[in-house]
């Protein structure tokens, strides 16, 4: 017998699981189809094990600062035991999933595991939308939603004519699987997935290059930002390589590692290294998912939606996450999962722009930007004014040893209103909360200048760079 239920989610990372959560919390019943582990490429293969080994890196880079902070070692330097740091990744996974698990029976939410296809009108519908799901044993069950949430993620995007074998030339799913670190990679991307990889192991030691076919590293955030990173990487022996491009027909694998030849401004170098990340942006899951049974549209190998509602060209049928593009981030796909859930249950939320939901880095400093760059502010014809600090002036900056960065913000001189926030330095991705926050309740600088901030704390930065936009800066 088929099953019957009220929502359907194609997929359980954290739009899938969030929108479950919303919808049993609505009073609907709800199954979610997830072909491989609960939690997602988020996290299994992305957020969560990439920032454990990013954290584990800033800890060997702190012990070996340790002098600057008036600590004495004992002799012998410290070692990375690699082994070890994968195996604190994969219980930190393992945990949060477990977790997960438990939430998902709290709400009384089915898990099928297996793989989801929707079909078209048939005897268990009179409309498109059913889904028949292959197990993982083999075997087969029809599910019968009164409406479907596609959650179905992304994968990393591959460079034709690359011979991937997972190990000398990988993507991030794999590496995350090395059992060894390399002690040199060639970093095919400068996004923020290749600037983590290359903060992360330039702190373990690995000798880092970068090739980014734009003109400089983070090439979709504020310019002021992808400099202070590239900076910092450099200062740490990163090379980074811009206005390169990657010849995959001259790339091999070799007994040593891999060698590959890039044309940098009409030079070609050729690289040798142990392993080549390739980093170069994601695709949408949307292939084998039984669109063609329905009126459901793609775009450029994403599903179309409504931009409001995020249902797709069948109305009961709904997308959110990396599936439909835009930002993908798993905090993006959690709040389309709010708005997808809301409509459904008869509600009307409002959806935020892509622009306003905020951008982390997790670098070593740490980036975080929401709303609006500088030179986007301005092609969209806002009379901009900008203010920015250098995290140096701030005391806890000094305290912590990390003096790295600024924080600058991006208003409208006309109106006064905040256009955008752009950190970098410690803690960055905790502090552009706040402008998260003022972007939500349409604050304006100076009404965050004149909240009262504790000291010392980095969180002044924030105060100090909106009270200077108008000359009151206490600092600076």
């Amino acid at each position: 017998m088929p099953i019957e239920v009220d929502v359907a989610i194609l997929g359980g990372g954290p739009g899938g699981y969030t929108a479950a959560v919303k919808a049993a919390q609505a009073g609907k019943s709800v199954v979610i189809i997830e072909q491989d582990k609960l939690g997602g490429t988020c996290l299994h293969r992305g957020c969560i094990p990439s920032k454990s080994l990013l954290r584990s890196a800033e800890v060997y880079a702190t012990i070996g600062d340790a002098a600057s902070f008036g600590i004495q070692l004992p002799e012998g330097a410290p070692a990375v035991d690699w082994k070890a740091v994968i195996t604190r990744k994969n219980g930190i996974v393992e945990q949060l999933h477990k977790g997960l698990q438990a939430l998902m029976k709290q709400h009384r939410i089915d898990i099928i595991n297996g793989t989801g296809r929707i079909i078209g009108p048939s005897i268990f519908s009179p409309k498109s939308g059913a889904i028949a799901v292959v197990l993982a044993d083999g075997e087969s069950e029809t599910i019968v939603p009164k409406n479907v949430v596609i959650a179905t993620g992304s994968r990393p995007r591959r460079i034709g004519g690359l011979d991937y074998d997972g190990d000398r030339i990988a993507t991030s799913d794999e590496a995350l699987e090395w059992a060894n670190r390399p002690s040199s990679i060639v970093i095919v991307g400068g996004g923020v997935i290749g600037v983590e990889w290359a903060s992360m192991l330039s702190d373990f030691g690995t000798e880092v290059t970068i090739v980014e076919a734009a003109d400089r590293l983070l090439p979709t955030e504020d310019k002021d930002v992808g400099a202070e990173i590239a900076k910092a990487l450099k200062k740490r022996g990163v090379k980074i390589l811009t206005d390169a491009s990657l010849q995959a027909e001259s790339c091999s694998l070799t007994d040593k590692g891999v060698r590959a030849e890039v044309v940098v401004k009409g030079e070609t170098l050729t690289l040798e290294a142990d392993k080549m990340l390739i980093s170069v942006g994601r695709s949408g899951n949307v292939d084998n998912l039984g669109l063609e049974n329905t009126d459901i549209k793609t775009e450029n190998g994403f599903i179309k939606v409504s931009p409001n509602t995020l249902q797709t060209g069948e109305s009961h049928i709904y997308a959110i996450g990396d599936c439909i593009g835009g930002i993908q981030l798993a905090h993006a796909a959690m709040h389309e999962a709010d708005i997808a859930i809301g409509h459904l249950a008869g509600s009307k939320p409002t959806r935020a722009a892509d622009r306003d939901i905020p951008r982390c880095i997790y670098s070593r400093p740490e980036a975080a930007s929401i709303g609006w760059t500088e030179a986007a502010a301005k092609a969209e014809g806002f009379t901009v004014k900008t203010a920015k600090l250098p995290m140096r002036i701030m005391g806890k900056a000094l305290v912590y040893g990390e003096s790295e960065g600024f924080a600058k913000v991006v208003a409208d001189s006309q109106t006064g209103d905040l256009l955008g926030v752009h950190l970098v330095g410690a803690h960055a991705t905790e502090l552009i909360a706040e402008a998260s926050l003022a972007k939500l309740v349409d604050a304006i600088p100076w009404e965050i200048g004149r909240t009262i901030h504790p000291h010392p704390t980095l969180s002044e930065a924030m105060q100090e760079v909106m009270l200077a936009l108008d000359g009151a800066a206490g600092h600076g």
